[in-house]
Formats: structure tokens, sequence, C-alpha cells
């Protein structure tokens, strides 16, 4: 028996994890096991690795994409045609593709093309991503770890600000990553568990409306003299339109965000004369596995077992999803959604775990079990000791 797993779409800091997940229990079970560098890129050309007498226990500490990701979409008949060449060259039986909307949206299709083919092909998608927007499961492997990250940056920054704001920098903004849906951002109001956090957060679900927002931070101000502000990149005008994008789109036609909370800071400093520091977390918040959270490593990794036993069962077309029993104590199951019904869907913060500017305990209560417990990477030399797989960067 021979498996294919490959990663794809934007990297997290537990992606690797579920990779363990997958390549460990596939190996378990006696299968030859191979990687595809650089998710169905690498694999159009044949970069296959075979990992069957690989050290692998370091990718549940190391984050990123260990194996390479990659942004393509099977668009066309050609691509999807010559991946089923390298498939059947290798005589690959199962294959796991670890990404998120995008992503099982190719899943899908390889899943169609080996069902039209009579091609005795297991495809299962293994759910990731720190937007936590992929619906029909409780959340993603990946955005426990995010929002864990986004919690303490704004605690810590916050903490600074309050430090020097009264003759220095009276407002912060943190850029937060999120297109459409506002599970990240809405992160930035966890610190308050512990006294510290966004004052003001800007949702994408909730239209921005200048004159409110300067007002609320002109409240805040008044009320305590510095105002902690997180904003999400993809917040919109009422008309549509992005507050701001770099003009161009990327190879799966999404508007490329960025550097809206310059454009808050802007307005801020022109509207109200308040000086305003800003930050863009960018890949920190999806890579920062010194901080991540036990529980989301632990699902991460247990998403991928379950790929692997479902796929030995007979399943296919299908991706893992988490669904929560219980908050208290916390406890899940693992369970299926058909590819199709996930491909291209994106699933938005529900109206009751936020208002205009704030989250709710409804949130909290949803989020507080997501970002538990800490699983420390092994440290050298003072650093972490992260697995670099050099097969990745050979062409």
């Amino acid at each position: 028996m021979r498996v294919l797993y490959a990663q794809s779409g934007g990297v997290t800091s537990v992606i690797n994890a579920s990779a363990y997940g997958v390549l460990d229990e596939a190996r378990k079970a006696g299968m030859e096991v191979f990687v595809g560098i650089h998710g169905v890129t690498g694999i159009l050309k044949e970069h296959l690795l075979k990992i069957n007498d690989m050290d692998i226990e370091g990718l549940k500490y190391t984050p990123a994409g260990a194996f390479g990701s990659c942004r393509r979409k099977m668009k066309t008949q050609e691509d999807i045609s010559k991946l089923f060449d390298v498939i059947e060259k290798y005589k690959i039986e199962y294959f796991f593709y670890n990404g998120g909307n995008d992503s099982m949206d190719t899943a899908w299709r390889i899943a169609q093309e080996a069902k039209t083919r009579g091609f005795p092909l297991k495809v299962i998608g293994v759910p990731k991503t720190i937007d936590n927007d992929l619906p029909y499961t409780d959340h993603c492997p990946g955005y426990g770890s995010a929002a864990k990250y986004i919690a303490i940056s704004i605690m810590e920054a916050s903490l600074d600000l309050r430090s020097m704001y009264v003759d220095s920098t009276r407002v912060f903004v943190m850029e937060i990553m999120g297109r459409h849906a506002g599970w990240l951002v809405a992160a930035a109001g966890l610190g308050w568990l512990n006294g510290i956090g966004a004052d003001i957060i800007l949702f994408p679900e909730v239209y921005f409306n200048k004159e409110k927002f300067l007002e609320r931070v002109d409240e805040i101000i008044r009320k305590k003299g510095y105002c902690s502000i997180a904003v999400s990149e993809g917040i919109r005008y009422p008309d549509g339109f992005f507050v701001s994008d770099m003009g161009y789109t990327d190879s799966f036609g999404n508007r490329q965000l960025g550097g809206v909370g310059f454009t808050i800071a802007g307005m801020i400093r022109s509207e109200l004369s308040l000086k305003t520091h800003v930050a863009i977390p960018d890949y920190l918040q999806r890579s920062g596995r010194h901080i991540a959270s036990k529980t989301d490593i632990e699902e991460a990794e247990m998403v991928g077992r379950t790929a692997v036993r479902l796929a030995l069962s007979g399943v296919t077309g299908v991706m893992i999803t988490i669904e929560r029993k219980s908050n208290n104590p916390y406890t899940v199951e693992y369970g299926t959604v058909e590819l199709n019904k996930v491909a291209d869907q994106t699933k938005y913060l529900p109206e009751e775990f936020h208002d205009d500017f704030e989250i709710t305990e409804n949130f909290v209560e949803y989020a507080k079990p997501l970002i538990e417990g800490e699983l420390f990477p092994q440290f050298r030399n003072g650093l972490p000791k992260y697995t670099i797989f050099r097969e990745v960067e050979e062409q």
C-alpha cells in the first residue's frame, strides 16, 4: 500500500503535527509513505520524498510547512490528468491533502476524477487554517495557536502602551489576518480574561463606519488615556470595498490585502491628532510555534491519524471534522463531511460572538478551551530546535 501526503495553502504552527499524525499512522500500518514537496505543484513535477526511514518526531514541534506548501489550484483537466499520471506511476492508493478552503476544492476534484476513472484512490482532506473559516467543523487545527499568539501579543503590546501613553504613543493598532471571517481578530479580546486586551476590535463581518469608530476611540482616550485596537485585514465599507488592499490578486483570484493598520492609524492621526503606532504580525501569527496551544497541537495530530484510519476502512471523498461535545470538561470527537460541501465555502464569525467593537461571553466560552495548555519545543543555543528537511529546498 502506498500513501501520498501533501501540504497546501497558508501554513500554521501545527500543520506539521497533522503531517506527523498522517505519516506516523501510515508507517505503523505498514504503508510506503511519500510526501509531495510543495503540494500539488511538487507532485506535478514528480518531486516526491519517501519518508519511511526518516526521523519525523520533530515535526510535532516545528511550525510552518516542513515539506513545503503551495497555492496552486487545479484549474484544468490537463493539470488533473498530469497529476493522475504521477499517482498511477507511483501506484498511490491513498492521498491526504492538508489545507484549507481552496485545498479542499482540489481534494474534491481529485476524488471526483478517481471516481470517473474507476481508479481505486482514497482521498481524505486534512483541515488546517488559522482563519477558522472551514464550515461543518467546530474549529480548525491552526486556529487555537494563532488565536493564542494574537491574544498574548495584544496583551503585551497594550501593557507597553499603558506604560508610555502619558507623553508618547496614545493608540496602538495591530493588523491581523482574516480576509472574510473575524475568528482570528476576535482573539484579541481574550486578553481581558487576564486583565488587559484590545479596547476596540474591527471585524470583517461588521461594515466599517469611520465616524462611529473615531467616536469610540475618542471616548476610550478620554476615559483612560490610551487605546489598543485590533483590526482585521478584511474590513470593508458598506459598499463592499476593502478599506485597504494591495491592488492585485493571488493565484486563486483573491484580492491581496494589507496596510489597513496604517490606514486606520492615519485616520486617527488626521482626525484626532493622536500619536499612533502600528504592528503587523503577518507570518508571525501563523508560525509562532513557541507559544502554541497544547489543545491545538494534540488535535492537529489526531485529525491526521483519524484520516489514515478512516481511509484504511474504505472512506474517501471527505474532510475530517472536529465535533465539540462539551466545554467543561472540554471534549471532542472526530467526524467527516463531504469535500464538496466544504470546498470554497466560508464560515463567518456568528453574530452572537461579537457586537460592533467587542467580543461577547459566547465567544470567550467557545475560544478559551482552544488556547489552553502549552507543549514547548526543545531549545538549543537558547532557541527552539526545529526540524528542517533540506530535500524541500532541492528543485
